[in-house]
């Protein structure tokens, strides 16, 4: 049998390989990934096209997505808990690809958001249902271990995304950009129903009331670890969300770095993926905890170095790249060792627990990172800024999570 894709559930039983499953899984959440990232070059194209004046509102085709995303987290948890994973990602899946055709053929810029939001609700499932997947069948370094190479493929998407958004913008208009995602949506739909095992054991199942799902998110607000890695986790996905946000209006607006954007946004992409993949390797060896809590205080430093020199002189083009990669470098050991964190604790409420972290690093980072977004004035400062407030209110959380213990291997009792 291949190794391990673990005894704990009925997919040992099933014929799917374990490179398989972290594929499949990464593709399931590259849908999300794909739906924001391909826009980037698009967004000057969608506002002209539309109407809109403000090139701060352009970002609202990202928020309004998120907030979609974000939000049906919520449902998506507690109903695939209850009736397991493929029939609410089949549901998740077929409502984005509805989606995504029909902000291809919105006629103005309220529909195109609505068809965003839309589309959000429907890629939320396939978040949570693929790491209430991974939680299934792994735990504790594992998990994190399969984390990490899930989001190392996962962080492909942005490495070629905007290349292909501005390859499909050569060959046509934005309206293509989303009849690519529905295509794509297409493709991960059919490979989910023929090869997807169901990993949730009938026993394991959970009814689906208001107090079960109440009392399943009580558990999780009352857990110390897991809320406290969730909120670490949120803060730090707020600094991501913060510079998609931006990206667009930094490269393009002030550096003018033209059609060499989604060359300079694949590298720093693909440097986070080679982050992720260091984690994989390491984190067995080390611990989740040693393994985040310093790249934590890596990337506090970096952003405060980045901080100072932005109020000291203007920031040329190179600097900030080797500056922002180089907060990348500890990025990858933060997201899935804090994910990994948060469901520890929660793996027999393993879909309740997922949509409340996917919550949270969503809809709050999302609006957070928005708040970055809209701080742009011309600098690369409120993004330096936003890095370092972010950094420092996730420290906080780590704090009380460890009851200022850092660096040990096991949590102290909560």
């Amino acid at each position: 049998m291949d190794q391990g894709i673990a005894a704990k559930s009925s997919i040992a039983a099933l014929a799917i390989k374990r490179w398989e499953f972290i594929t499949l899984a990464a593709a399931l959440m590259a849908t999300n990934s794909l739906a924001i990232d391909i826009m980037l070059p698009a967004l000057q194209q969608i506002g002209a096209s539309l109407g809109v004046a403000n090139e701060n509102h352009r970002q609202y085709v990202l928020t309004s997505y998120i907030v979609g995303f974000g939000v049906a987290q919520l449902f998506f948890g507690p109903v695939s808990d209850r009736f397991g994973r493929r029939i609410p990602l089949v549901v998740g899946l077929v409502i984005y690809v509805a989606a995504a055709a029909a902000a291809a053929v919105a006629p103005t810029f309220e529909l195109l958001l609505l068809s965003r939001f839309i589309q959000g609700v429907g890629t939320a499932g396939t978040r949570v249902i693929a790491v209430s997947m991974v939680r299934d069948v792994f735990e504790g370094r594992r998990m994190a271990e399969v984390m990490s190479l899930i989001f190392m493929v996962f962080m492909a998407v942005p490495v070629v995304a905007p290349g292909m958004g501005q390859l499909i913008m050569l060959l046509g208009t934005w309206h293509y950009i989303f009849v690519a995602m529905s295509i794509g949506g297409i493709v991960v739909s059919v490979w989910s129903l023929w090869r997807l095992p169901e990993t949730l054991a009938p026993e394991n199942r959970r009814p689906f009331t208001a107090e079960a799902v109440l009392g399943g998110f009580r558990v999780v607000l009352t857990n110390r670890i897991a809320l406290c890695y969730t909120l670490a986790g949120t803060f730090i996905y707020a600094a991501m969300f913060g510079f998609i946000n931006s990206a667009q209006q930094i490269y393009m607006g002030i550096y003018g770095v033209g059609g060499m954007f989604s060359v300079i946004f694949a590298g720093v992409a693909g440097l986070l993926a080679l982050s992720n993949y260091s984690n994989s390797r390491f984190v067995g060896r080390f611990g989740m905890r040693r393994m985040s809590q310093a790249a934590l205080f890596l990337f506090l430093a970096i952003s405060l170095l980045w901080l100072t020199l932005s109020l000291l002189i203007p920031i040329p083009l190179l600097l900030f790249i080797a500056l922002f990669a180089a907060a990348m470098i500890p990025f990858g050991a933060l997201g899935a060792n804090f994910n990994a964190l948060a469901m520890e604790p929660l793996g027999w409420l393993a879909g309740t627990a997922s949509s409340f972290l996917g919550f949270m690093q969503t809809f709050a980072g999302g609006i957070l990172g928005t708040l970055i977004g809209q701080a742009f004035n011309g600098t690369v400062t409120p993004l330096a800024a936003g890095f370092c407030i972010v950094s420092l209110a996730a420290l906080a959380m780590v704090l009380i999570a460890e009851r200022g213990r850092l660096f040990e291997p096991h949590n102290p009792p909560i």
